[in-house]
């Protein structure tokens, strides 16, 4: 047994009675939301708030979430939860941003509540969603201990044993399909949540989890995925040929952790940054936003562009009301007004709200290419997108591992369309893996493209071709 089976292995021992336990521990039921502050009138959806208990006593650990019933018939509908990256980015960027039905004005902020509209085509038009702050730390979620928290593991426990005490509360989608749902640094956790799902199914845990597949946009599989950044930056005409092969010849292919003995890397790697300074990594077509108070830090990849973006938000005034950073500014202001927390039903003396809270984190997990493989192998369906002109997770590193998952192809490249014009192009596998870039999109897909996401996700939730 290779150290990931293990650990799951040794896991699971103690986990039935863990978590056996915690569903005897009632959890407090959410409370519907019926009107938010900026937006006018009642909500045209149903949304529900509320915390999820996971420790010993109620204060220990509570999980914050969002729930929105689908549009269509949530009786029959799927049931998805959604995990955003980090890792530590609240599940509400999913909401407001990608893939839920509401989102902010793009307007100069006066300083009153910004105000809210409605998101072209979400996903909670066919699908009824679970947006949870994890890990604790994050959003509105939060713990006594979070040191001891704040890992892989952790994430991925604590993610099912919130999703089953939530069933427990809300008995009456037990029997609809469930997918996870991620993005980003969540595709190192989100595989491994869905693996244990489906474990604890196997070995009677209750209640049982109607487990169909999983989704995972522009996902960090590997950890590696620097290493195809430069090919992908010099294939986009960001470098130069001369410095590509400089590169290559110099770093052998190797850009993560350089030895610093390496000089003649280090010196190409150096121009390299130099030449992306001005663009934007996450979509490299949209506005450069960052201001002269942006700093380099270590994280997950070389340099942590999602601390980049976020401690650009205390000089909002810098910033252009075009910039995708703008609406996490406006979201800042939102979720930190009082008559917002109230609606929210947050609990008082809670702290600020940021959008991502990166404290320390503990990444255990190195790949999460082995989970890809156990759930091939079970037969569940997954859907792998990629914004076709992210860096960060460029589409060429996702493409890679999928190859060597070493099935075959069921349905070859082709382009998928959208009001006959090209949307994207995708491949379809033998362990129901389909893979689909979303053109001309970055690293969170339906953000910058809502309408060709939409398209893409209600086809393949019902199992439609794209």
């Amino acid at each position: 047994m290779n150290m990931i089976s293990i650990i799951c292995f040794n896991f699971h021992i103690t986990f039935v009675i863990v978590l056996t336990l915690l569903v005897h521990i009632s959890s407090q039921l959410g409370s519907k939301v019926e009107v938010l502050p900026g937006f006018e009138g009642p909500l045209p959806f149903e949304l529900e708030t509320g915390y999820v208990g996971l420790g010993e006593t109620d204060e220990d650990k509570q999980v914050f979430y969002y729930f929105i019933k689908s549009e269509n018939d949530p009786t029959t509908d799927p049931l998805m939860l959604w995990l955003t990256g980090g890792p530590g980015c609240s599940s509400f960027s999913g909401l407001a941003f990608q893939i839920g039905p509401f989102g902010f004005k793009s307007e100069e902020y006066d300083g009153s509540v910004p105000n809210l509209v409605l998101r072209p085509q979400p996903w909670t038009k066919v699908c009824s969603i679970i947006f949870v702050d994890l890990p604790f730390g994050t959003g509105f979620s939060y713990a006594k201990n979070l040191t001891a928290n704040r890992k892989d593991w952790k994430l991925v426990h604590h993610t099912h044993q919130f999703l089953r005490k939530w069933l427990i509360d809300h008995p009456e989608f037990l029997s609809n399909d469930f997918y996870m749902g991620a993005d980003s640094y969540s595709g190192i956790p989100a595989p491994a949540i869905v693996q244990e799902i489906s474990k604890g199914n196997e070995i009677g845990l209750q209640p049982q989890i109607n487990l169909q597949g999983y989704l995972l946009g522009n996902p960090m599989t590997t950890r590696k995925e620097k290493n195809d950044e430069i090919p992908f930056a010099h294939g986009m005409g960001l470098i130069s040929d001369e410095l590509y092969e400089s590169l290559k010849r110099n770093c052998k292919g190797e850009y993560i952790d350089v030895d610093s003995r390496n000089e003649l890397c280090s010196r190409d790697l150096n121009y390299y940054d130099e030449c992306l300074s001005g663009i934007n990594e996450f979509n490299i077509l949209d506005l450069y936003c960052q201001n002269d108070s942006t700093k380099n830090h270590e994280g997950p990849w070389r340099r942590s562009l999602t601390q980049k973006f976020e401690s650009s938000l205390n000089s909002h005034l810098k910033l252009d009301t075009r910039c995708q950073i703008y609406g996490y500014f406006l979201a800042t202001q939102w979720a930190n007004d009082e008559s917002v927390r109230k609606a929210l039903h947050i609990r008082e003396g809670k702290g600020k709200w940021e959008r991502c809270w990166l404290g320390d984190f503990e990444y255990e997990i190195s790949s999460s290419f082995e989970f890809h493989l156990n759930l091939s192998a079970k037969g569940y369906r997954s859907l792998i997108y990629s914004g076709d002109h992210d860096a960060v997770v460029p589409f060429m590193s996702t493409q890679a591992w999928i190859r060597a998952l070493n099935y075959s192809i069921v349905d070859d490249w082709r382009p998928w369309l959208l009001e006959g014009q090209v949307a994207g192009y995708t491949r379809t596998y033998s362990n129901q893996m389909t893979f689909a870039t979303v053109k001309g999109s970055g690293h969170t897909a339906p953000e910058y493209k809502p309408l060709e996401g939409y398209a893409m996700f209600s086809r393949w939730i019902a199992s439609k071709p794209l």
